[in-house]
C-alpha cells in the first residue's frame, strides 16, 4: 500500500515470571508516503471491556512521555532510546503479577496506522514449599506424605521421589499430582528414609524434604496402665497432703481455745497486802463471837502465822481448803454478830 508496516507479528503470547524482565516488540517500517510527525503509543486494555484503554507510555514530536501509569512508572522503558530508528519496543522491568494483561503497539504516522497486541502473563514461582507427615508412623499403618507450596502460579504440579537409593517410591505408593499427597499403604520399615517433594508450573520449580521412620507398634497397653497407676498415685498423695493439713489446722484451733479458756478461768492474783488483811480481819471477827466460857481452850494465833502470798495461793486454788494452824471456827459464817469482850483471870484481873 505504500505505507508504514509493523514488522513484529510472529509471537503475540508471553509468559514471564514475577521479578523478571520481558520486551514486547514492536518494529516497524516506515515508507516514503508516511511524511506526517511519528506517534508510538504503548496502551494497557483492561480485561472488562467497560473499561477506557490505560496508556503506559509514548513517543510523540521527539520526546518520550512515561508518566502516564503510576503502576509501572520506573519499570517501563522503549528498548530503543531513539524510537525513530524503527524499533518501538517495550521493556517491562521487575515483572507483578498485576502486570498481566493485554498490551497494544500502536504507531501513526501519517498517512500510515498499524497496530499490534500482545498478551502478557505474568505467573508467580512455586515458593515456600512444606512438606509434612500425616498418621503414626508404624509398622502396617497407613502414612501420608503431604506437600504444598504457600506461593505460586496454578497450576501446580508436585512429585514425590525417594532422596537415596534408586529414588523408586514403594509399590504400595499412591500419588495424587495436583494435591501433593502421597499414600503409604500397609508401611513397612523398608519404607523408612528421605523423601523429596517438587512443586512445579510453568515458570519454576520448588522442593522440600521430610524424614520417614516407621517403627515397630508402641505397647499401648503398658502405657495405659502405667498413666493410670501414675494417676492414683497422684491423687493418693493429694489427699494424704489435705488430710495432714486438715489435722495441723485442728490441732492450733484446739490449742487455741484451750489457752484461751485457761486464761478466763484463772483469777487475778491477790497482792500480799491484801491477803494479810483479809486474814487479821476473819481472826478478829471470830475473836468477838467467842463468849468468855470457851476462850480458855481458844489459842490466840501469833501474827508471824499470818499466811504470806504463796500461802494464799496455794489455799486459792481451792476454796474449801481451811489452814491447819488455825483451829478457831469461824462464827461469822453463822451469823454471829463480832462483839469485843474482856476476859477475867484467876486472880481477878482483866485481860
Amino acid at each position: 500500500t505504500g505505507s508504514l508496516s509493523i514488522t513484529s507479528a510472529d509471537q503475540s503470547m508471553f509468559e514471564r515470571a514475577q521479578g523478571e524482565k520481558v520486551t514486547l516488540p514492536c518494529t516497524f517500517v516506515l515508507s516514503e508516503n508516511d511524511e506526517g510527525p511519528l506517534d508510538i503509543e504503548w496502551v494497557l486494555i483492561p480485561a472488562d471491556n467497560q473499561k477506557k484503554e490505560q496508556i503506559i507510555i509514548m513517543y510523540a514530536v521527539d520526546r518520550i512521555y512515561n508518566h502516564y501509569y503510576a503502576a509501572t512508572t520506573g519499570r517501563m522503558q522503549f528498548t530503543n532510546p531513539d524510537p525513530r530508528s524503527g524499533d518501538g519496543s517495550l521493556d517491562i522491568l521487575n515483572l507483578k503479577s498485576s502486570d498481566t494483561g493485554t498490551y497494544q503497539c500502536k504507531v501513526k504516522k501519517a498517512p500510515g496506522v498499524q497496530s499490534q497486541k500482545i498478551q502478557l502473563t505474568v505467573l508467580v514461582k512455586p515458593a515456600r514449599t512444606k512438606c509434612s507427615i500425616e498418621g503414626s508412623q508404624e509398622i502396617g499403618n497407613d502414612i501420608i506424605l503431604k506437600c504444598a507450596s504457600q506461593e505460586g502460579s496454578p497450576l501446580l504440579s508436585y512429585h514425590w521421589r525417594r532422596a537415596a537409593g534408586t529414588r523408586q517410591l514403594p509399590f504400595t505408593s499412591t500419588l495424587n499430582k495436583n494435591t501433593g499427597e502421597l499414600l503409604l499403604k500397609n508401611a513397612s520399615q523398608d519404607y523408612s528414609g528421605t523423601y523429596s517433594c517438587v512443586a512445579t508450573n510453568r515458570v519454576g520449580t520448588d522442593e522440600c524434604s521430610v524424614e520417614l521412620n516407621v517403627t515397630p507398634p508402641i505397647n499401648t497397653a503398658g502405657i495405659i496402665a502405667g498413666a493410670i497407676i501414675g494417676t492414683l498415685l497422684g491423687l493418693f498423695l493429694l489427699a494424704f497432703l489435705i488430710f495432714c493439713c486438715c489435722k495441723k489446722h485442728r490441732e492450733k484451733k484446739y490449742e487455741k481455745e484451750v489457752h484461751h479458756d485457761i486464761r478466763e478461768d484463772v483469777p487475778p492474783p491477790k497482792s500480799r497486802s491484801s491477803t494479810a488483811r483479809s486474814y487479821i480481819g476473819s481472826n478478829r471477827s471470830s475473836l468477838g463471837s467467842m463468849s468468855p466460857s470457851n476462850m480458855d481452850g481458844y489459842t490466840k494465833t501469833p501474827y508471824s502465822q499470818v499466811p504470806s502470798e504463796d500461802f494464799e495461793r496455794t489455799t486459792g486454788q481451792n476454796p474449801n481448803f481451811a489452814p491447819s494452824k488455825v483451829a478457831a471456827p469461824n462464827l461469822s459464817r453463822m451469823g454471829a454478830v463480832p462483839v469485843m469482850i474482856p476476859a477475867q483471870s484467876k486472880d481477878g484481873s482483866i485481860v
